[in-house]
């Protein structure tokens, strides 16, 4: 059962990967929608670096400078977070480099219509975002940085840095780009959030009730995850055994995580989301 399960993780971690990646390539890279985060600021990078160095326009260089930025993200969520996360972080990283890195660049847009761009693009991405979140990983960028920031601060909200980062950057990219293309990126944004929601739980704190007759499982949680666990005792209604009833408040990103811990030590555990 728990190589199922790690199968089905990193299957939705590589297909999120792949998505996301085509998301990129066949919508928003050919319009020049701005894509927030990390990705957008590896794009401005990519239209002055054009300018500057000729062999670029024969080579999109967007993934791999967002794998160069991801690179000091990495080391610093590697000090924090645990090395499941991380690995399969930089195993996404390595895909979209590679993939967007070996694409030939687009001449022209798939589509002409700029709102059809927009919708199809971030319906890709979102939803290769939402499994990369589901598979307990993430696609890198900003949200390497929330995960270090909630788990350093548990009340921090995390998608406050995503709102100021990307709208200092989309801020940038009225500059470079036009009010109509900005517009639309900030539409895009919108969009691609709402669809990788549907994936994974969307508020940020979430609270676990675990019903289980395994004494570790309490020291589990709060070893692997620095979490607290309020307990008390519990009695089966039908089989007259004592169970242990487990409440510990954890945020979206480790769901997963809590719910592998749980598993391992005591696969008949009952396990709901309050």
């Amino acid at each position: 059962m728990h190589i199922s399960k790690a199968f089905r993780s990193y299957l939705d971690l590589i297909v999120g990967s792949i998505l996301l990646t085509l998301g990129i390539y066949l919508f928003v890279t050919p319009v020049h929608i701005t894509f927030g985060g990390v990705i957008v600021l590896s794009q401005i990078i990519t239209h002055f670096l054009k300018g500057v160095f000729p062999f670029s326009e024969k080579v999109d260089l967007t993934g791999l400078i967002n794998f160069a930025i991801n690179i000091p993200l990495f080391v610093f969520g590697l000090k924090i977070l645990n090395w499941k996360f991380c690995f399969k972080t930089i195993l996404s990283l390595i895909i979209q480099a590679v993939l967007l890195s070996i694409l030939p660049p687009l001449k022209s847009p798939i589509v002409d219509d700029m709102m059809l761009n927009c919708i199809f693009g971030a319906m890709i991405c979102g939803t290769g975002v939402g499994l990369a979140l589901r598979s307990s990983g993430s696609c890198g960028g900003i949200d390497i940085a929330c995960m270090c920031l909630v788990k350093k601060h548990p009340d921090f909200k995390a998608g406050q840095l995503s709102i100021y980062i990307n709208a200092v950057l989309f801020a940038f990219c009225l500059f470079l780009f036009d009010l109509k293309t900005t517009l639309y990126s900030i539409v895009f944004v919108a969009i691609l959030y709402t669809v990788s929601d549907r994936f994974h739980d969307q508020n940020i704190n979430v609270a676990f009730l675990i019903i289980t007759e395994n004494e570790d499982v309490k020291k589990a949680i709060m070893e692997k995850t620095g979490r607290g666990v309020t307990h008390w005792q519990g009695k089966g209604a039908y089989t007259e055994h004592d169970k242990d009833i487990l409440f510990c408040a954890c945020n979206k990103y480790e769901i997963s995580e809590l719910r592998n811990i749980v598993e391992t030590i005591d696969p008949h555990a009952f396990i709901t989301l309050v």
